[in-house]
């Protein structure tokens, strides 16, 4: 059965039953008339036994009675102060009523008129009290009319059509003539509440509700579930899609001792909720169930602190002006949505960290991750906001850098109007600035690790090859076919120590003699040799700045700096066309305050002494930057570069405590134009500190033949040692480690000198020396290694220790161990 609410008027339906109503009583007039004369000319006929007098009486009378039909219909269209006809389409207008069937009968049971409802309902054709019911029904629907015409009014309490709708039932007399009667049929209370029932809670109408923070459900007396909200389903049992009906209302609530409601599932963590019992009965009309199983009611569940709508009552308002004032100068990136996963807010820091500042957050969260991570993030968002307040965190991948995963915190909140979840994000700027300086510094390091041990492994082969070149020429003089040759490798293989040093150099294990030094004056050294090396195409251009502050190096480290520095513009230079090109150099003075305006993720605020190298060879591919330092990787053709030039600059500004960048220079159309490296060394305050001279040791205070012990584990090097100072004169024993190197001393040997490598299997040198100087408390050592003789008297702190670099030669290693012993000589005479 349909209903319509709203008035209406001038249907077809209301204008035929309003014609019908303004034409029945003149119908009726003529029809009686006809039927009185038909009846009198009859009579006539038999009194008189005349047909002709009979005709002639009914002639006669027609023309008077047309007459008088004419005349009225005259009458009729002239104005009169009699009444006139009804304007049904008036009265059908003014009976509309939204859930009332109105009809209106004349005396002879034939509707004048209905609203719409009523037409809906039962249709144009059933008039009262031709109504579609039952035998029964209808006979007392047929003495309540005739009760109305006799009394005035009448009602039923219940009749039932034949559809099964019960009504309730009225009829009043009315009317000027009172020769009508006004039908009232109203839904039974049952049916009042059986259609409240039939609202779409599962649907568009219950979702409505649910983001108003309102869950709803249709219960029966008893608290029987008849019908409930998605929402509702998903708060009480989990599952928006969960079958309630049946099932006990309170079993799905609970109450703890301040007599507040929850959400049974939810328990404490969820928000109390406040009850709203709304009986489904009309009040106005006093319409009552007729049992307690009759009683239906629509339960409300509002969340504590949201009114109807989802906002706050009076002071909440000022209190979320208060909250949004809070988070916004929150360091924490915090933003909120509502159920449905919309952005309601997001502060600052929030916006900072998905690199949305100055453009404001999107629709929805989803829109701020890349596309693998959307479906997680919906997800977590829905159930934070349908469910109890609880709290969790989700990894996701924000579209700005999809690189680094972040872990996006989300909290169900209520009690907050429509915000349902809230959003936390950590601004990780900075901590992602110190996270790649920590990786670009574990990885400098691990590889100047490498370089390191690879120096000293490669000095150990560089030893053997040069002492043994140097016994091999005490048996050649210069002429023979083989002292060439001979010549010939060892050049190589001092070629090759100079590439162990600047190994050692990147490493920052080279030994370093630091000065207080002015930046020009070395410039300054090391220009005219650079001028020679750049030829006659490549313009030099050096500018110094005013006050520079002094700065704390090694000045021929920084020299070797500046020149790989030149060299590698230069070949950039000559690597484009014609090889014509400018390098310039500057020197500059930086503040802290500029440095901290420079943004720098690298740089510490101080004040430095700057060096600038830039030249106009076309600049540094950007895939090459990440690894212009690293030691061996170079871009030039094979055979034409070692790749060591960057990383011994680099090396050598970092051991002295600086800082080297490189970026490319860009013309106003943004392409690079050339490259420039900038060395940032930090401006020296204060005197340096008196580097202690050791005494020059001659070794020809020393006459030959004391005795060395010798200890070496690369058997290369162990021999040619031993017979380097074999032949210079000394009595050697050799040892392969340490532990029969302190054997050797523990049987009684007596040893003027102990010669021994730092690293090695087992015991090393250091620990064997330290276990001899128990014994032997003033026994002169040597130590020989390939690593820096800075580094090592830092790691060993041996007093009274000697050192000797890897490679060495045959010569050098006999005037070194002649120098130690005459020093020994010298401190035991003394």
């Amino acid at each position: 059965m349909s209903r319509r609410s709203g008035p209406k008027s001038d249907t077809p339906a209301s204008r035929d039953l309003a014609e019908a109503g303004s034409e029945a009583a003149p119908l009726r007039l003529v029809g009686g008339l006809a039927a009185a004369l038909v009846a009198s000319a009859g009579v006539l006929w038999l009194a008189t036994g005349s047909g002709l007098v009979a005709l002639a009486f009914v002639l006669a009378t027609g023309v008077i009675l047309g007459g008088v039909a004419m005349l009225d219909r005259m009458r009729g269209a002239q104005p009169s102060e009699g009444p006139v006809a009804a304007d049904w389409s008036v009265t059908v207008a003014a009976i509309e009523r939204a859930g009332e069937a109105i009809a209106i009968t004349d005396r002879a049971n034939r509707m004048v008129c209905a609203n719409h409802f009523f037409l809906d309902s039962f249709g144009a054709g059933a008039a009262p009290p031709a109504l579609p019911l039952g035998r029964e029904a209808l006979e007392a629907v047929t003495l309540l009319a005739r009760t109305a015409w006799r009394d005035g009014a009448a009602a039923l309490e219940e009749v039932e059509t034949t559809d099964e709708t019960r009504w309730q039932v009225s009829a009043t007399r009315a009317g000027r003539g009172e020769d009508h009667l006004i039908w009232r049929l109203r839904p039974h209370a049952r049916e009042a509440a059986s259609s409240l029932s039939a609202l779409d809670l599962a649907g568009a109408f219950g979702k409505m509700l649910s983001r108003a923070g309102i869950e709803t459900a249709i219960t029966t007396a008893d608290g029987v579930i008849r019908a409930v909200s998605a929402g509702f389903a998903e708060r009480a049992a989990g599952d928006e899609r969960a079958s309630l009906v049946g099932q006990d209302f309170v079993s799905f609530l609970r109450s703890d001792e301040r007599d507040r409601i929850f959400f049974a599932r939810e328990g404490r963590g969820g928000t109390p909720q406040t009850l709203v019992d709304v009986p489904l009965v009309d009040p106005a009309e006093r319409v009552t169930p007729a049992g307690p199983d009759e009683a239906t009611s629509l339960m409300l569940l509002i969340d504590s602190g949201v009114g109807i709508g989802g906002g706050f009552e009076g002071a909440g308002q000022a209190g979320v002006a208060q909250l949004d004032a809070l988070l916004a100068q929150l360091p924490l990136g915090l933003a909120m949505t509502d159920r449905d996963g919309r952005f309601l807010f997001g502060n600052d820091a929030f916006l900072r960290s998905v690199g949305r500042e100055g453009r404001g957050l999107p629709a929805f969260p989803t829109d701020l991750v890349v596309r693998e991570d959307k479906a997680a993030l919906s997800d977590a968002v829905r159930r934070h906001g349908r469910g109890p307040s609880t709290s969790g965190d989700v990894a996701v991948r924000l579209t700005n850098s999809p690189e680094e995963p972040v872990s996006l915190g989300l909290a169900g909140v209520r009690g907050l109007g429509e915000a349902a979840v809230l959003l936390s994000l950590a601004d990780t700027s900075q901590e992602n600035q110190l996270r790649r300086q920590v990786a670009q510094a574990t990885k400098m390091q691990a590889v100047g690790q490498l370089a390191g041990g690879v120096a000293h492994d490669f000095n150990n082969v560089l030893t053997a090859i040069i002492g043994t070149c140097d016994l091999m020429l005490l048996r050649h003089i210069p002429g023979d076919s083989d002292y060439d040759d001979i010549q010939q490798i060892r050049a190589n293989s001092n070629r090759a120590a100079s590439l162990t040093r600047q190994l050692l150099a990147f490493s920052r294990q080279q030994t370093l003699r630091p000065e207080i030094i002015q930046l020009p004056d070395v410039v300054s050294e090391v220009s005219p040799l650079i001028k020679r090396l750049l030829g006659e195409k490549i313009t030099y251009y050096v500018q110094h700045d005013r006050n520079l502050g002094p700065v704390r190096a090694d000045p021929q480290q920084l020299e070797q700096v500046i020149m790989n520095l030149a060299v590698n513009a230069r070949d950039a230079i000559q690597s484009r066309g014609n090889g014509q090109g400018r390098i310039s150099l500057f020197t500059r003075s930086l503040q802290a305050k500029q440095v901290i305006q420079l943004g720098s993720e690298v740089l510490p605020a101080a004040d430095y002494t700057v060096l600038i190298v830039q030249d106009t060879g076309g600049g540094i591919p950007p895939h090459v930057l990440p690894k212009l330092f690293e030691p061996f990787f170079t871009t030039k053709e094979q055979g034409k570069g070692t790749g060591l030039g960057l990383s011994t600059a680099y090396g050598i500004v970092k051991q002295s405590g600086g800082f080297i960048f490189a970026d490319n220079i860009k013309d106003k159309s943004g392409h690079p134009t050339g490259a420039r490296f900038t060395v940032y060394l930090p401006v020296h305050r204060g005197e340096m500190p008196k580097r202690r001279e050791p005494a020059p040791l001659v070794s020809s205070d020393w006459s030959a033949g004391g005795k060395v012990l010798l200890v070496e584990d690369e058997d290369m090097v162990r021999a040619v040692a031993e017979r380097a100072l074999t032949r210079a004169g000394y009595d050697v024993t050799a040892c392969a480690n340490g532990e029969e190197g302190l054997a050797a001393i523990e049987e009684g040997g007596e040893f003027d000198l102990v010669v021994s490598d730092v690293v090695m299997p087992g015991m090393d040198g250091p620990a064997m020396v330290r276990a001899i100087r128990a014994r032997l408390p003033h026994m002169p050592v040597l130590f020989m290694s390939g690593y820096a003789e800075e580094q090592l008297r830092r790691d060993i702190d041996i007093p009274d220790m000697h050192f000797i670099a890897k490679p060495f030669s045959v010569a050098a290693i006999g005037d070194k161990v002649g120098a130690v012993l005459s020093e020994a000589r010298a401190a035991a005479g003394a």
